[in-house]
């Protein structure tokens, strides 16, 4: 994937639902384990209701998922959508690394 790759809607999603600390916060502990909202609510700072309605966005857009245990439902991130995120970061910094060499290169010629 370059630079050049026209950027997926699915993408500018992601990025902008991660742009909220408590979701990276959340997303943080459930990397570390599948989760309910209102386990979040006691791990986390944040409300059990504030929790809820960053749950819905993220899994708005395909960061994390539901899944049943037993009567309740919990949460779980959805590694495929924070890879797509990951490659498209990765793009963008090995092109910066492409042409702060040729700076260089060029600074260094002079």
């Amino acid at each position: 994937m370059s630079i050049d790759t026209p950027i997926d809607q699915a993408v500018v999603e992601m990025c902008s639902a991660l742009g909220d600390e408590s979701r990276w916060s959340i997303l943080a502990a459930l990397g570390e384990g599948d989760a309910s909202a209102s386990a979040l609510a006691r791990r986390l700072p944040i409300t059990r209701q504030a929790i809820a309605k960053h749950l819905a966005v993220l899994h708005e857009v395909g960061l994390v998922e539901t899944v049943q245990a037993g009567r309740e439902v919990q949460y779980r991130v959805v590694g495929s959508g924070l890879s797509t995120v990951a490659r498209r970061l990765d793009a963008i910094g090995i092109e910066w690394d492409r042409r702060l060499a040729a700076i260089k290169q060029i600074a260094e010629s002079l």
